[in-house]
């Protein structure tokens, strides 16, 4: 297969998987590593392709974002399995912040009836799933909401996590790396991620292995920011260890 053949077909896997990887192509290919990281880098200076830790996105991805209803159904083993993990990390009779998100939703659903908590979220999906539990005393943090995400974003919902102090936040992110850090599609809303994160003593990111080596244009912390990771198998051991060689812990659920 000529190069401008395979960049075709590479093209075709990355439109219709939203993602294609380095290995994965050179492997499929018959090809080097580097062999397709040459082709990225054409398809990126083409404007075709974005390249991303570990492979590459269509153009245009970085500030794609999915409603709520795409994303409930995207990963949901994955999710419901990071849920129950991060059930463990709930504090005994503490305070947390639940930001938006789905998977986080999932862990909102998941919470003991036994349990009593204090939750501050501006995700109105998890306000309503936590609205009747008898354990938890609610704050719903106000601001303009978002129709994408059903979240409070902007001065209000800013100046509320300016004013307390939670014992853990529960954050989700559209892309996570080393390199990149934490990402989301929406300015706004990656203002408030970054307000929940300064106004807890530990951050616990819930993400899937497919946000692992994506950017998107709102960045909201660094990876180091993030005391542990929840994330599922499909994330390598190798980039497990990588990721906790720089202080964030790790559990593949």
């Amino acid at each position: 297969m000529y190069a401008p053949e395979r960049q075709q077909e590479i093209l075709r896997l990355a439109r219709d998987g939203g993602r294609v990887d380095v290995v994965s192509l050179a492997e499929e290919f018959q090809v080097t590593a580097e062999t397709i990281r040459r082709d990225l880098k054409t398809l990126d200076r083409a404007g075709l392709l974005r390249r991303v830790h570990g492979g590459a996105i269509p153009a245009g991805r970085l500030d794609f974002e999915p409603d709520l209803a795409e994303r409930e159904g995207t990963s949901a083993d994955e999710k419901d399995r990071i849920a129950k993990a991060a059930l463990t990390e709930l504090p005994g009779e503490g305070t947390m912040i639940l930001d938006a998100g789905t998977t986080v939703a999932r862990l909102a659903a998941a919470i003991p009836l036994e349990s009593s908590l204090t939750v501050v979220t501006h995700s109105l999906p998890i306000a309503a799933r936590l609205a009747d539990h008898p354990g938890i005393q609610l704050h719903l943090v106000g601001g303009r909401v978002r129709h994408r995400t059903r979240a409070a974003v902007d001065a209000w919902a800013l100046r509320a996590y300016s004013e307390i102090r939670a014992d853990v936040l529960f954050v989700a992110a559209n892309g996570f790396s080393a390199e990149h850090g934490l990402t989301t599609p929406d300015l706004a809303e990656a203002a408030v991620k970054r307000a929940a994160v300064a106004a807890a003593r530990r951050v616990v990111l819930l993400a899937d292995s497919a946000k692992h080596g994506q950017e998107h244009f709102a960045r909201f912390g660094h990876l180091s920011d993030v005391d542990l990771l929840i994330t599922d198998s499909g994330l390598s051991p190798e980039d497990a260890t990588a990721i906790e060689r720089g202080g964030t812990e790790v559990v593949r659920a």
